[in-house]
């Protein structure tokens, strides 16, 4: 009996010590509670914190070099962060990538402000830091963080300006905002007179509101020349040559088809009953009725009254023949969006049967002309009448300097076109995040409980964007920030924020330094969110095959204790 006993609590483990149970593979690492959150909170500050220097028009440039040895130098928060989760993405920890996304999203969104955005996100979660800390539990951050955000776009619409679309002054100066620290000088005013002209151009009517569609702007980068050559082409830029070297290289007063569909003898399907050609005799007639379809196509185009044709399929070599007779030029194979560009630039109709084609369907444009670039051959289809498709041709004596001029054009573009489509801006250098925090320091004393702490944490986490701008030009951050809140208090100091290059307290709107309300808008909400996602997480689990990185650290002694 006693041996039998023994047997069955030896079964059972009584009087042993218990082995854990093994949920997770071998290899596996998980981390709980303080020590996840933690980590997670720094992993996404490390990235903010890659990015702040770069703000403001005094910000450092970061050097990144891939596998290849290729060097990309960028002050731009997306391009920094895009080419890091580009070439580098086996060392980004999860917590981290989600602060890419954030500059991603924004980036996409509204073009602009993702500098503002993940640094706003990382001192958020410094902030948070600082109360869990102080125990205060997460959920409570999560919840007095969602009324802060909702009273800091309260306040941030209320100090909003409206302006008018039409006013072209109020808009190259949001242009020049969103490049200051990119170019200077006369290469910032022409990029912006630039970027202005072509998002009124596209620029629609839809009922009561004005949409801007920037995919319209075709931007096309070719070395040589200097950036000031940078120039609006009121029409498109098509890579592309003329289908044959004996058509006409220009054509004045362009009377443009645009078809989507071959200009060839249509051909048998695998259905169609064969055809045996006997002789010679019927050889050369079936290739002689060939000729005349073919020639009657063309003579159809002629009629219409085109002298230019763009196709998006095959142009067939006899086609290009008759074309060169007739005068005609054409390009074959032209790329479907390049179709749409050029249809709402020269108020064409893309025709999908030859049949179909008339006088009323054709485009127009004052020139049409074939061009060498940087050694390639490009059509220039350009002065057009109502254009509602345009491009930039960038120039610029190396690659590296195209590409840095393309990223900046597109900020201010993507500016610009914010205020066209809402018409409201704000004051920048730091004006309008201290101004938020202020009027949530007074909205925090009427929040009951722990609540208030992050209400209070959210407000001291929008002074970052001063701080910050003070900082990188070289000055105390805390004797401006001082003089910034006094400033903030007089009755006439919305507007008061940091000069970007002497750390003074000046009116931002006398200076012309101004942004977008979208832009704003977009930034605080994605930061406020990619905060309160990381916060919401108390748990880790890793394969020991996807983890990367330096290991997640153990909880420490002094950790488990708070």
């Amino acid at each position: 009996m006693a041996r039998s006993a023994k047997k069955l609590r030896t079964a059972l483990g009584i009087g042993k010590a218990k082995k854990p149970a093994l949920v997770l593979k071998e290899g596996a690492l998980r981390r709980r509670g303080k020590i996840a959150q933690r980590y997670n909170i720094r992993a996404a500050r490390t990235f903010a914190e890659v990015i702040k220097t770069t703000l403001g028009p005094c910000g450092m440039d970061k050097m990144l070099i891939d596998y290849f040895g290729q060097i990309k130098i960028s002050n731009d928060g997306a391009t920094i962060l895009n080419r890091i989760d580009e070439h580098f993405a086996s060392v980004l920890h999860p917590a981290a990538r989600m602060i890419v996304e954030v500059a991603k999203t924004q980036d996409e969104t509204v073009g602009d402000g993702t500098t503002t955005a993940v640094i706003l996100a990382g001192e958020l979660l410094r902030r948070a830091e600082e109360l869990l800390d102080q125990k205060i539990h997460p959920t409570a951050i999560i919840s007095g963080y969602r009324k802060a955000l909702q009273k800091a776009v309260e306040a941030l619409k209320k100090i909003a300006i409206p302006v008018d679309p039409e006013d072209g002054e109020t808009l190259k100066k949001v242009a020049m905002t969103s490049m200051n620290g990119n170019a200077t000088g006369v290469i910032l005013e022409h990029f912006a007179e630039i970027a202005v002209d072509a998002v009124k151009q596209i620029a629609e009517q839809r009922g009561n509101e004005r949409v801007v569609d920037t995919d319209y702007i075709q931007i096309v980068k070719k070395e040589g020349k200097s950036l000031m050559e940078t120039q609006l082409i009121r029409g498109v830029i098509l890579d592309k040559e003329v289908a044959h070297i004996s058509m006409p290289k220009k054509i004045n007063n362009a009377k443009i088809a645009l078809l989507s569909c071959p200009v060839d003898v249509a051909r048998f399907d695998m259905g169609t009953p064969e055809i045996r050609l006997k002789s010679p005799v019927h050889a050369k007639a079936f290739l002689e009725e060939e000729n005349r379809i073919i020639k009657q196509t063309v003579d159809r185009i002629k009629a219409s009254g085109a002298n230019v044709v763009f196709c998006q399929l095959s142009l067939e070599k006899r086609a290009q023949h008759f074309m060169i007779k007739e005068g005609i030029m054409a390009a074959r194979r032209v790329k479907e969006s390049d179709m749409e560009k050029l249809s709402r630039a020269t108020g064409g109709t893309v025709i999908f049967d030859l049949k179909d084609l008339k006088p009323e369907y054709l485009g127009s444009a004052e020139l049409v002309e074939e061009r060498k670039m940087g050694g390639d051959e490009m059509i220039f289809v350009e002065e057009c009448r109502d254009p509602r498709s345009v491009s930039v041709l960038i120039r610029g004596g190396s690659e590296k300097v195209i590409d840095e001029a393309e990223k900046i054009i597109h900020d201010a573009l993507s500016s610009v076109a914010s205020v066209v489509e809402f018409n409201r801006i704000v004051a920048g250098g730091g004006a309008v995040e201290m101004e938020i925090a202020k009027a949530l320091c007074e909205y925090a004393t009427r929040v009951e409980g722990r609540e208030q702490l992050s209400v209070e944490a959210f407000a001291k986490a929008m002074e970052v964007v001063p701080r910050t701008l003070a900082e990188n030009a070289g000055h105390d951050s805390i004797d401006v920030l001082a003089e910034l809140r006094a400033a903030h208090e007089r009755p006439d100091g919305q507007t008061m924020g940091v000069d970007g290059f002497t750390g003074k307290i000046v009116d931002m709107l006398g200076m012309g330094v101004v942004d977008p309300l979208r832009v704003k808008e977009e930034a605080i909400k994605l930061a406020a969110e990619a905060a309160s996602t990381i916060l919401r997480i108390d748990d880790v689990i890793a394969s020991a095959k996807m983890r990367v990185g330096p290991p997640i650290p153990r909880e420490t002694a002094a950790e488990k204790q708070r």
